[in-house]
């Protein structure tokens, strides 16, 4: 029989364990590196995302071209000239004057974003200036981040703004746009699902659904950025969030930028049938935004897809006359002024130095 050797307790043990407080930092160290493994697989990097807008624009753009060909391949282009004379002047008057004041919350967008890094140095009226110059041209070349933010650094630098600087107001002014644009379809999609069904063509429940969760996760959102001080980024790239009362009022700003663009519409929009301004508010949202990730000039080919597809009861005609004027007023016309502008800004700084 074997035995079993006896252990000297009078010495001590020499068995190497290894402390519970090791423990738990080797298993975060051992999950750490499976994390970091994970992301290097996934291949979660810049150019990644950017392979990922890049395919999503042209999805958004080649969905958007079926629809318009299918909903006007045989669409009489004498009845939309016709439908464009018989707009109301007074309409289009009162239409151009909500273009104005969509373009000064334009503007404010860049007083905000300038306050928010800390940019006070930038006096207002040029903040303002550079907001509508900015917005007006990104909307009529397209690539609105780009083109914006290329325009802001050519005047925000004489005020001693770099392109980190310009980086940060842009990601807060595209942060004010969603809040407000995202607050507006959530809350549609809750309380008018039919009318989103009319857009996307999911169910109603599904929309009321995704509309409830999208409104919770903007509170969720609220509440983190009111508790305390919320930093992105580290370093000299580190960009402070707007706390909970500027959030407010971010959402408030793309509100107002938003009840312009539909209150336009809605102007320039047929008599008949009769279409609720709620309503055309919620297929304006869904337009916008998908134009806006779209980069697509004016959000062109989107915003018309999603008003042909959302209004089926209208006649085309009568639509795209609408949709043309509308373009006219709110893109084509201050991307000429804007050009103007900018070019006499130019000049005045040229000759001036």
């Amino acid at each position: 029989m074997l035995e079993r050797p006896e252990h000297d307790f009078s010495k001590p043990c020499t068995a190497k364990h290894a402390e519970p407080g090791n423990d738990s930092e080797k298993a975060r160290s051992a999950l750490g590196k499976r994390v970091r493994a994970l992301c290097a697989q996934i291949s979660l990097t810049p150019r990644s995302w950017s392979k990922a807008g890049l395919l999503l624009s042209v999805t958004i753009i080649l969905a958007s071209a079926v629809v318009l060909f299918y909903r006007l391949r045989d669409l009489d282009w004498g009845a939309v000239r016709m439908a464009l004379a018989g707009v109301s002047l007074a309409h289009v008057a009162a239409a151009a004057f909500f273009v104005l004041c969509g373009y000064v919350t334009l503007a404010v967008y860049d007083w905000f974003a300038l306050r928010v890094i800390g940019a006070r140095q930038v006096p207002v009226p040029v903040a303002a200036l550079t907001g509508v110059v900015s917005y007006a041209i990104g909307h009529g070349i397209g690539a609105m981040v780009f083109a914006s933010a290329a325009i802001r650094l050519r005047i925000y630098s004489r005020w001693g703004l770099g392109l980190l600087d310009i980086a940060k107001m842009s990601f807060i002014a595209g942060l004010t746009f969603w809040l407000g644009n995202i607050t507006a379809l959530s809350v549609g999609m809750v309380c008018m699902p039919d009318a989103a069904r009319a857009v996307d063509q999911i169910s109603s429940w599904s929309n009321r659904a995704i509309g409830t969760v999208v409104l919770g996760t903007l509170v969720a959102y609220l509440f983190w950025v009111w508790s305390k001080t919320r930093v992105l980024g580290r370093n000299a790239s580190a960009v402070t969030l707007p706390s909970g009362s500027m959030t407010l009022l971010q959402i408030a700003i793309g509100l107002a930028d938003l009840s312009c663009c539909s209150i336009v519409m809605y102007l320039l929009m047929p008599s008949l049938p009769a279409v609720d301004f709620l309503t055309l508010a919620l297929i304006v949202v869904f337009g916008t935004l998908a134009g806006f990730a779209s980069h697509a000039p004016g959000a062109i080919g989107a915003l018309d897809a999603a008003m042909l597809i959302g209004l089926p009861t209208f006649d085309r005609a009568e639509l795209v006359a609408t949709l043309l004027l509308y373009r006219l007023l709110y893109f084509a016309v201050p991307f000429a002024f804007a050009l103007a502008g900018l070019g006499l800004r130019e000049a005045y700084v040229h000759f001036r130095e």
